[in-house]
């Protein structure tokens, strides 16, 4: 009861995130295209709510990392193959 009265005197725009928000929201950014969209959005200031905002930008920044890390793989991978199959 008492977290309820101390939400309340929250404004909008720090309201915090529950559970549950944070697990759909995560739901909602893996989705191929449209999450993305929505991670970019949400990132670049699509939200009032600053935890919202701050939890895109960590993804988008988790997104980014996968990203290179897979492109090294496979751009190290690929390389590998060529300088296997040259000998």
């Amino acid at each position: 009861m008492e977290n309820n009265i101390q939400n309340n005197n929250i404004p909008e725009d720090y309201r915090p995130i529950s559970m549950w928000g944070y697990f759909g929201y995560e739901l909602l950014f893996s989705i191929p295209c449209v999450g993305l969209i929505l991670l970019i959005v949400f990132s670049f200031g699509g939200t009032k709510n600053v935890n919202l905002r701050n939890f895109a930008r960590s993804y988008f920044c988790y997104m980014i990392l996968v990203f290179i890390i897979v492109a090294l793989f496979v751009l190290l991978g690929g390389t590998a193959g060529l300088v296997s199959a040259m000998y």
